[in-house]
């Protein structure tokens, strides 16, 4: 019954954001009848069709190739959708300020023109006045018959092409300046996404971690997201980038995919060429258990990646321990703090992969020294940023909590639209510093 009220909801919402778009670029901008009005209102019929069935087809079990057809359209077009209306939402500031401009123009137009008009044409230097004498009136009487016809006038000027009306060029300036904008947005957010992830680089000072483990790099990989849209050629731009900061250690901190082993195996298989000094390891995330994580986290030992499963391994210096993602809460495979961490040898530093950032608080009572994970893409589209905020204790960056800091980086992919609009991508090499170095 909840989710029944929430997707009616979120369409309502859906509804009355494309009725104040078409208004806004159709309705108030062509006339009717012609063929942009046409083609802009099939638009507005198609385009959410299309963005539902991407969201919809990959749980509905439709096969893969027809989420493939829909997912580029139907998922570009909600984040073409955000902007368009955050653009048309800063042009009604504008819209009124400019029609008063154009009322002001048109209305100092007739003035001057009377203006001109009533100004005496001046051509060289007027010669003085001669008296009028008797003679004068004489002769002007007879030169001039009363009985002359009139000139007659010239003809007027045929009227020129009405203009359209201040308001239609208000609403066509407004609508594609708002167009130019979010178009532009959605495409350059687009173009940041399958470019694949720059690379960041943190220094992280650890109490505990010995001299010799100073330097330590560890390649941090999260939220790859393969699916519909994001495939094999995104799986290899990540591995090339992690392998070329040739780290000491690689973590993939959950949501490697969006679909299941039949259908994504292909896509992940570059992972196998992973390198690194002590090898890939590898954490489920909240997605992981939407697309059969039992299956994943087999496939993946068989590309060469080391599940952590609340589980820990020793690393040169210190312990690397992995939990499972709360999402396996309903399959009974949470995360189980007390099996990754408990036994361990106190004066060890411990390094935590948990995809969740919301986990901190365990971690801090279980003495973790860092936290790595991700799950949060930064917040993916801007303003979504502040929404993440909303249920994450950290976005993205660096934070200490206590004796235990969190480290979250904004993933290599995307979910949904292959759009990041103010949280670019990344792979995090994340250097370990010994304070004893």
């Amino acid at each position: 019954m909840g989710f029944a009220l929430l997707a009616a909801a979120v369409l309502g919402l859906l509804a009355v954001v494309h009725r104040y778009v078409w208004r806004r670029f159709v309705g108030d901008t062509t006339t009717a009848g012609s063929p942009w009005r046409r083609a802009g209102t099939v638009a507005a019929y198609v385009l959410p069709l299309l963005s539902v069935g991407a969201l919809v087809s990959g749980r509905t079990g439709a096969p893969f190739w027809l989420q493939q057809v829909l997912a580029w359209p139907g998922y570009l077009w909600l984040a073409a959708l955000l902007y368009l209306t955050l653009a048309l939402l800063a042009g009604e500031a504008v819209r009124p300020l400019l029609r008063r401009l154009l009322a002001r123009r048109a209305a100092g137009a007739p003035e001057a023109a009377a203006a001109e008009a009533a100004a005496p044409s001046v051509v060289g230097e007027a010669a003085p006045a001669e008296p009028v004498t008797a003679a004068h009136t004489s002769t002007l009487t007879t030169a001039v018959p009363p009985t002359a016809a009139p000139v007659a006038a010239p003809p007027a000027p045929a009227p020129a092409p009405a203009a359209p009306s201040r308001r239609l060029f208000v609403a066509r300036a407004v609508g594609g300046a708002a167009a130019v904008a979010g178009l532009g947005t959605t495409g350059y957010g687009a173009y940041g996404v399958l470019r694949g992830p720059r690379v960041k680089r943190v220094t992280v000072p650890l109490a505990r971690l010995p001299r010799s483990a100073h330097g330590f790099r560890i390649a941090v990989v999260s939220d790859i997201h393969l699916g519909p849209v994001l495939g094999r050629a995104h799986t290899q731009r990540i591995v090339d980038t992690v392998n070329r900061t040739q780290p000491d250690l690689i973590a993939v901190v959950g949501d490697l995919v969006d679909g299941s082993v039949a259908d994504l195996g292909p896509a992940a298989e570059p992972l196998a060429r992973l390198r690194s000094r002590h090898g890939a390891f590898f954490v489920t995330g909240n997605h992981e258990y939407y697309s059969g994580a039992a299956e994943w986290v087999d496939h993946v030992r068989e590309l060469g990646l080391h599940p952590l499963e609340n589980s820990r391994v020793e690393i040169d210096g210190f312990d690397l321990a992995g939990v499972n993602d709360i999402a396996g809460e309903s399959e009974g495979q949470g995360p189980d703090f007390g099996r990754a961490l408990g036994g361990r040898d106190p004066g060890r530093a411990a390094v935590l992969m948990a995809h969740q950032p919301v986990v901190i608080d365990e971690a801090v009572e279980h003495g973790v020294d860092l936290q790595l994970s991700g799950h949060t893409h930064g917040g993916q589209l801007w303003p979504g940023n502040y929404i993440a905020e909303l249920s994450n204790p950290t976005v993205a960056g660096l934070e200490r909590y206590g004796d235990t800091q969190l480290y979250v980086t904004r993933g290599a992919g995307a979910w949904g639209p292959p759009v990041r609009v103010g949280a670019p991508s990344d792979i995090t090499v994340v250097e370990l510093a010994s304070r004893q170095a």
